[in-house]
């Protein structure tokens, strides 16, 4: 596919001039331009030799929005509630609270069923960190560049899945790239009533903040993956360099010595000598955005400096004894809080610090940080086969580090409140959702597992024509608990799991959706489960102190 023909996208000048994968994600336009109209990426920084008043670096031309940041403020926001339990007192003071604005959790018309307890009672956790690249302040202003861009929409540029298992022994960390294509949506703005339309076709994930607001990503992840998030977290520039302050800085590596500065300008201004050193303030936000000089340029090389970025950050604040000063404790609270946009039930200081008892409960070597699994699409990125690998890992919650311990085989559930009623009174509906990526609707399927229903007894099945969803393995959902027997029921019959049998809103009544497990033959047979985290989400460990980034030649000195 070219450039030109994905939808939101420009031609871009002098794209053919750069290897593809690195100049495929170069591009920092919010409109679609990238590569050679990129913009200096700290033109506020006192690196640039500006004044800090916005415009160091600029050219006399207008420039375009940028999207220059991916992941730099996840390091921050998870880090504040992985801290709050180091000083409980300091974090109740009310006006802390006034601090936090919040917004509504889900725009979006479609729900995702909360995940089913485990034996113990636990649900896990799944939050969404959200960085905006809104420039709606004086101080976001200084800190992001261009003037022309002041107040205007902003773009969900830092997007990442945090995921807590149910047991609270591990963590999972899933950042999706900025400029991954997706279909948006429709979504209402709870405020004014206004609604957003479904994209038409597929746009850039960022897009999804100027929908509505941060409920409206919300929406967007629960439509691509299947996950039910229960919070969201948002942070804007200047939480970045007042935290990084506030925690005494933290310390990341590279493996010689990096100035982030082209010949055009282009570059974060970051300056390091070659080794290890902590950084603070906007040197902090100068690593957070670097791409030209790590690696090969890219968006993907950047997340991965941020990802080392976080893990460094939460073994400061796990380990740092200077955290255990009020002043700095203090500090880092009212940074955070001021910071901070959240969902409602995330809107005081202590459902923060009890959202941070429950994160601190994870050590480090069990939390794994990840990349959405992704392939070039002309100058962007799409969602791959082993994205949604990584995505039922986490709806599943399955370790993405590999040490779970050894599950025990599934229990025979407890029986129903409602017993099933008699086969031939059961209405089921049956669906084709054995459409994938790769491969279109199995033709009839629908028809043939409802003349297997018939056959058993089930006469009221019927198939369902009208609605062809895509589900990777064949599932079972029922609306409420008096329909719990007969969807078990229907699940035994035809030899289908009982953990494949769902509670949904989504449907009126039993609802049977063929999936792409069982595309052929009147047999079902439950695929075997490869609970492998896939090597292209390229994993890193939270306790790995040993990673350094490298830098590419073309930007050392000497």
């Amino acid at each position: 596919m070219t450039r030109s023909s994905v939808q939101g996208e420009d031609t871009d000048e002098g794209a053919a001039d750069a290897p593809e994968r690195a100049q495929a994600v170069r591009g920092d336009g919010d409109n679609g331009v990238d590569g050679a109209k990129d913009e200096p990426e700290d033109a506020a920084l006192g690196a640039e030799g500006g004044t800090g008043d916005g415009t160091a670096g600029e050219p006399d031309a207008p420039r375009p929005r940028r999207r220059r940041r991916v992941l730099r403020w996840t390091a921050v926001v998870l880090a504040v509630v992985l801290a709050g339990t180091a000083g409980a007192g300091y974090l109740y003071y009310e006006h802390l609270n006034d601090n936090i604005k919040q917004d509504a959790l889900n725009l979006g018309d479609n729900k995702v069923a909360k995940p089913t307890p485990n034996a113990a009672g636990q649900t896990p956790l799944n939050i969404l960190v959200i960085g905006s690249d809104a420039r709606d302040s004086e101080e976001n202003q200084q800190l992001g560049g261009a003037r022309e861009t002041f107040g205007s929409t902003p773009l969900a540029d830092v997007q990442m899945l945090v995921h807590l298992s149910a047991d609270r022994s591990n963590m999972s960390v899933v950042s999706m790239p900025r400029d991954t294509l997706l279909e948006i949506p429709r979504c209402t703005d709870p405020d004014d009533g206004e609604v957003y339309p479904a994209s038409e076709g597929r746009v850039m994930t960022n897009q999804s903040l100027g929908h509505g607001g941060p409920g409206c990503t919300v929406a967007t992840w629960q439509e691509l993956t299947g996950i039910h998030i229960d919070h969201f977290v948002m942070v804007d520039f200047a939480g970045v360099v007042s935290m990084a302050d506030a925690v005494g800085g933290v310390p990341v590596c590279v493996d010689a010595n990096i100035h982030s500065r082209d010949a055009g300008g282009h570059g974060s201004g970051l300056k390091l000598e070659k080794g290890t050193h902590p950084v603070k303030g906007e040197q902090a936000l100068q690593w957070l955005r670097t791409r030209y000089g790590f690696e090969d340029g890219s968006d993907l090389a950047r997340a991965k400096a941020q990802h080392m970025y976080l893990n460094a950050m939460v073994r400061v604040l796990r380990e740092n004894a200077t955290l255990s000063s009020p002043n700095r404790l203090r500090r880092l609270a009212e940074e955070a809080t001021e910071a901070l946009t959240v969902d409602p039930d995330l809107d005081s200081v202590k459902k923060l610090y009890d959202l941070s008892d429950e994160l601190r409960k994870v050590k480090p070597e069990r939390i794994t940080m990840t990349t959405m699994p992704n392939r070039y699409v002309g100058a962007r990125v799409e969602p791959t086969e082993d994205a949604e690998q990584l995505f039922r890992l986490v709806r599943e919650d399955i370790a993405l580090d590999g040490k779970d311990a050894k599950k025990k085989p599934d229990a025979e559930p407890e029986p129903p409140a409602d017993p099933a009623a008699p086969d031939d009174e059961i209405a089921v509906q049956v669906r084709n959702g054995t459409r994938t990526d790769e491969l279109g609707t199995a033709p009839g399927r629908a028809n043939t597992v409802t003349g297997l229903l018939v056959d058993r007894g089930f006469t009221k099945a019927v198939a369902d024509p009208s609605v062809l969803p895509s589900e990777d393995r064949t599932v079972i959902r029922y609306p409420s608990a008096d329909l719990e027997g007969d969807a078990r029921r229907v699940a035994k019959s035809l030899g289908v799991p009982a953990s494949s049998v769902k509670r949904s809103t989504d449907v009126s009544g039993v609802t049977l959706v063929v999936g792409a497990d069982w595309r052929e033959d009147t047999a079902y047979r439950a695929p075997e489960s490869d609970d492998r985290t896939p090597e292209s989400a390229e994993a890193l460990n939270g306790a790995d102190d040993s990673a350094c980034m490298h830098v590419n030649p073309a930007f050392t000195w000497s």
